[in-house]
């Protein structure tokens, strides 16, 4: 089957350095030419892709919008499988369904990434032990998604996470949205400044995904937004609990507090499986 990726950041590029080291002939789109020759030069993708009707599975590698626009705006060949990469899968899902369709659609979206972009920083080993999260309903195609499982085996994940589109988008509110949020508004504090010497282990943890692309980001958030300003007001209300704590000086329930969040994290509840979201080990 040839495959295409179009869009090629650093997770396009990496989806087809994974691809080729896997075996597979990758061709590749951009919609600025300069990534394009990048990939060329560099050997990540084996050719150019000038339309997508002979392609059995095309990689969609672009912001929400204008994956939806790529989607609608080109031809695919008739049973050809198409998955787009998006952060959040509800808004795509629906587009694409909008209609009928003459090819096979799958959302998946590689839990992987940097603190960087560009395809310039895309990498074969990037996805090695990831999960990637497939996104399912009634009208997704069996055969489609096995295929996809096998792609995701051979380019490095370990495990294929399966759930509807609007399990998806409630879960990466909390799991990835949340924490860049959380991380950009911390940076903020006038405190940063002059922060050499003091600084360890919990302050790279939290300013780590500070540096988002807005531009990436930002689209992502506002199709996403119920669910993460949900997530936010939960956050905010705790927060409010431990402030006040501190405030009246109530050592006991700040003590209290502080003992929930450990017993909540060492429950293990994180590991536990939810019955609407399926965990298929890959390798």
């Amino acid at each position: 089957m040839r495959i295409c990726v179009a869009g090629l950041g650093i997770i396009g590029g990496s989806v087809c350095l994974a691809l080729k080291r896997a075996g597979y002939r990758v061709d590749g789109w951009n919609r600025s030419p300069k990534s394009m020759e990048y990939a060329l030069k560099n050997n990540i993708i084996d050719g150019v892709a000038q339309s997508f009707e002979s392609y059995g599975a095309v990689f969609v590698c672009l912001p929400p919008k204008a994956a939806v626009r790529f989607i609608d705006g080109n031809a695919f060949g008739d049973g050809a499988i198409v998955s787009d990469i998006c952060g959040i899968k509800g808004m795509i899902e629906k587009a694409v369904y909008s209609r009928e369709r003459n090819f096979r659609y799958i959302g998946c979206h590689p839990m992987a990434g940097k603190e960087v972009s560009g395809i310039e920083n895309a990498c074969a080993d990037l996805f090695d032990g990831a999960n990637m999260i497939f996104t399912r309903c009634n009208r997704t195609d069996a055969d489609a998604l096995e295929y996809m499982r096998m792609l995701a085996r051979d380019m490095g994940f370990a495990y294929s996470v399966e759930c509807s589109a609007a399990a998806h988008d409630k879960k990466i509110a909390y799991t990835s949205q949340l924490a860049h949020v959380v991380s950009n508004a911390y940076v903020k504090d006038g405190e940063i400044e002059g922060c050499i010497g003091f600084t360890g282990g919990s302050f790279q943890d939290m300013t780590r995904i500070a540096g988002v692309d807005e531009g990436v980001w930002t689209s992502l958030y506002l199709e996403n937004s119920k669910n993460l300003s949900g997530k936010i007001g939960a956050l905010i209300a705790s927060l409010e609990e431990i402030r006040s704590a501190l405030d009246s000086g109530d050592g006991a329930k700040l003590e209290e507090l502080l003992r929930d969040g450990r017993t909540r994290f060492s429950s293990g509840k994180i590991f536990q499986p939810q019955s609407d979201i399926s965990v298929i080990k890959l390798k």
